[in-house]
């Protein structure tokens, strides 16, 4: 099986419906995952959307800074929403690709971390408490998840964590800076070791290399500055190890109108 991969936080899907248009019409993918939709369920942009030709839509809609969507070509029967850190947040969904007709079926997770605020202490920001319980549970979810070595999973989204030193503009300037402090790194690598995850993006990036998805509205001139973070990831299982054939950061839609300060990230997999 052959597809396209896109993972994108489009920060309030009514708003940049334009914009994944164009996305979806130039890049062609076949499943597109969405982070912040910012809208409940009956209000996300369905014909729309299916127009496009995604005939498989599942969302976890919910009003603010929450919700995730999965448009996909590719049909999946069974649908998943499960409340990671116990708060009614709707921050992840899954599907099963094949629909469950394999023994060994291809299940694809749409995740959206918590931002955590702007202060890193958890006793006075009940926003980073909640992005480091979050990171915790989904260690113990991943734990608790049999055959590491055989199932066969795809993780995407917005993880809000910029893990390694080339993952931020400035490693030594945002070591007090939430989404690359050491408890959320130390937080975050725990929770990829618990199930072996492999970070696709670094298998086509090297690590030595800087790599960002984000960069900050602040910035008038971003591509200038150049101050970005890698807060959004591709991962699979051990198992699918390989299997994308290619990766990039679609660092052009920064400079679309009135975009998200994330870009797209697209991956083209071939699963046997």
């Amino acid at each position: 099986m052959r597809f396209r991969l896109a993972t994108w936080n489009i920060n309030s899907v009514r708003l940049r419906l334009d914009l994944v248009e164009r996305f979806v019409r130039a890049q062609r993918p076949d499943v597109l995952c969405l982070q912040e939709i910012k809208c409940v369920d009956g209000l996300f942009p369905d014909l729309p959307i299916r127009a496009l030709g995604f005939d498989h839509v599942a969302i976890a809609g919910q009003k603010g800074y929450h919700g995730v969507a999965i448009l996909s070509r590719l049909p999946f029967a069974h649908v998943e929403r499960r409340d990671i850190c116990g708060r009614g947040h709707a921050r992840h969904l899954s599907v099963v690709l094949d629909g469950g007709a394999s023994a060994n079926p291809l299940t694809l997770h749409n995740v959206y971390v918590p931002a955590g605020g702007d202060l890193p202490d958890p006793a006075l920001n009940p926003k980073f408490r909640h992005k480091l319980d979050f990171l915790e549970a989904m260690e113990t979810w991943f734990r608790g998840v049999r055959g590491k070595r055989t199932n066969r999973m795809i993780l995407v989204g917005d993880l809000n964590v910029a893990p390694l030193e080339t993952d931020v503009w400035s490693h030594k300037q945002l070591l007090r800076v939430v989404s690359h402090t050491p408890a959320e790194v130390e937080r975050f690598l725990r929770m990829q070791a618990a199930h072996d995850w492999v970070d696709v993006m670094r298998r086509h990036v090297p690590a030595e290399e800087k790599l960002f998805t984000w960069w900050s509205y602040r910035n008038r001139d971003w591509r200038a500055s150049n101050r970005g973070r890698r807060l959004d990831h591709i991962w699979t299982t051990s198992a699918l190890d390989g299997a994308a054939t290619s990766m990039r950061v679609l660092d052009e839609a920064r400079d679309w109108p009135r975009t998200s300060d994330h870009v797209p990230v697209i991956a083209d997999f071939e699963i046997a």
